[in-house]
């Protein structure tokens, strides 16, 4: 059965969202659609490529993922389909679709407008292309009827972790609700240290070792774990890391073996 998920920037105070289900059910009717989320920072590209990237391998294979996080609506920007092994990403050609995409098989420019809504406005593709899109596809259609095949696609590079007399040096990349920071450091990297006593330093802050749990410290302290993307997560338990800390995307954070 198909499926057809989205995750955008757009809120849910707005009626962006229910206009692109409106559209999907007018032209896929029964076609069941997943909200990943509308919470996106706007305009925030990384943060949509990560959420895209670590959601699409819950859902079953065929799915029809549908990303929009667009700042460069209705411009030279393409719009494209990624077909992968396992699913079908359709978005903006701004890297948005790039880390769900490693194993790509296809990229496909959607240029065929009789799968799009006309007229179509210059700032609303994800209702006037991708959502028409992703209901054709969801329908029967082949991507390779929906534009030519091309050989590449706007990339995004998660920040390097870079390794220096002190230990690793990475940085926050993301930032949940909760104001979690979610950095570039793996668990495969923190092998090299002793869990329990790991030197983690962010925004001035200096934890020791690596929890097993938010729990494992008292309300209002500061936590480092493995979240569930396999990356070092820093927490405040029952609170907001970014808040309490000060630190956001893109702050460094170190970490190393405790003297």
């Amino acid at each position: 059965m198909a499926l057809i998920t989205l995750t955008t920037d757009f809120g849910t105070a707005d009626p962006w969202v229910g206009i692109m289900k409106g559209v999907i059910a007018d032209r896929a009717p029964g076609v069941a659609v997943i909200d990943v989320t509308h919470g996106i920072p706007p305009q925030d590209v990384l943060a949509g490529a990560l959420v895209l990237r670590h959601a699409v391998p819950y859902f079953p294979p065929g799915t029809v993922h549908v990303a929009v996080v667009d700042p460069g609506v209705g411009t030279s920007r393409r719009a494209l389909c990624v077909v992968t092994e396992r699913e079908l990403l359709v978005g903006p050609d701004n890297g948005l679709l790039s880390l769900a995409a490693a194993g790509a098989r296809h990229i496909i420019e959607l240029t065929e407008e009789r799968f799009f809504l006309s007229p179509r406005s210059v700032t609303f593709h994800g209702r006037d292309v991708f959502a028409p899109v992703a209901a054709a596809l969801a329908t029967g259609t082949v991507p390779g009827a929906l534009g030519p095949a091309v050989s590449d696609m706007e990339r995004l590079d998660i920040p390097l972790v870079a390794a220096g007399p002190e230990g690793l040096r990475g940085q926050v990349i993301y930032v949940d609700r909760f104001g979690n920071l979610t950095t570039n450091l793996a668990e495969e990297a923190l092998a090299a240290f002793s869990r329990s006593d790991v030197s983690i330093s962010i925004a001035g802050a200096r934890l020791c070792g690596v929890a097993v749990s938010y729990g494992a410290v008292a309300r209002g302290r500061a936590v480092a774990v493995v979240n569930s993307w396999g990356l070092l997560e820093i927490a405040v338990r029952d609170g907001s890391a970014s808040a309490v800390l000060g630190a956001r995307v893109g702050d460094p954070v170190t970490v190393g073996q405790s003297a």
